[in-house]
């Protein structure tokens, strides 16, 4: 039986939770952290999962998932290093945070996956790059891929990627919120009243997602197959293109890798 370890239970900490329970793991091969007592005791009750310090995790788990906030890493690193077990596998689901942080910070052939998942995962949908420290191996990245495979999609990237992953997959969800609020209000402005005009856009959304994803079709195609000569389609478009919407996607996704190689470096610093 491998034991898991969550070291934060945070939404996507115990999206994780949930999904590897919902995939058939059971609550005694599970613990957590979590430094807040009333909302450890909330999800203990929800998930029937124990809560325990950073140090009894490490000593209980043959893998441990590091999902705090990039600024606390530091002192959880330093909780986690002295109790940690020779051939534990730790996997960071910390934005920004390079494996050699880790490798660092824990003892000499800790192996160490990077993961980038993103908010999704509450709903079993996540998109998750992982990718491999020095010490990692083969059937190491594998068994990550089968945990992470328990809360949606899993792909491998060269770590040198990852920058570029957190700005566009882990932010991602953020920028079509961005855009479905945007839209929503479009409605009201239009005459249509707000729970109207929100399940227009949201089964529009998921529709069209649905569509990307089972017809393998280019966007270009399917949005030409809405764009009819002299519509009200390619009216939006025009007005689109003329508002730099395009580019300012682009600056924004670049401005989000910048700022996940910002937090890694930051987090470098002695």
């Amino acid at each position: 039986m491998t034991r898991i370890a969550v070291l934060g239970a945070g939404k996507i900490g115990e999206a994780l939770l949930a999904g590897l329970l919902a995939a058939g793991r059971t609550p005694d091969e599970l613990v957590f952290t979590e430094r807040h007592p009333e909302r450890a005791a909330e999800l203990t009750a929800r998930h029937g999962v124990a809560a325990v310090d950073v140090p009894t995790a490490a000593e209980r788990s043959d893998i441990v998932v590091v999902a705090v906030k990039p600024q606390d890493i530091v002192p959880v690193l330093a909780e986690l290093a002295p109790a940690l077990r020779e051939g534990t596998l730790v996997v960071s689901l910390c934005a920004g945070l390079p494996t050699s942080l880790f490798e660092g910070a824990l003892p000499a052939g800790t192996p160490v996956v990077r993961v980038m998942p993103n908010t999704p995962m509450l709903v079993g949908e996540a998109m998750s790059a992982i990718s491999p420290g020095t010490h990692a191996t083969e059937d190491q990245l594998a068994a990550v891929e089968k945990l992470l495979a328990s809360v949606g999609r899993v792909v491998r990237v060269p770590e040198s990627q990852q920058d570029a992953v957190t700005a566009l997959s882990g932010s991602g969800p953020a920028y079509f919120f961005f855009l479905v609020e945007a839209m929503i209000d479009a409605g009201i402005l239009l005459g249509l009243p707000r729970a109207v005009a929100a399940d227009l856009i949201v089964q529009s959304a998921f529709g069209a997602a649905r569509m990307l994803r089972e017809s393998n079709d280019h966007p270009v195609i399917l949005r030409e197959a809405v764009t009819s000569p002299a519509g009200t389609t390619i009216a939006a478009i025009r007005e689109l293109e003329k508002h730099g919407v395009r580019a300012a996607l682009i600056a924004a996704i670049e401005a989000a890798r910048d700022r996940s190689v910002e937090l890694g470096r930051a987090a470098a610093r002695p």
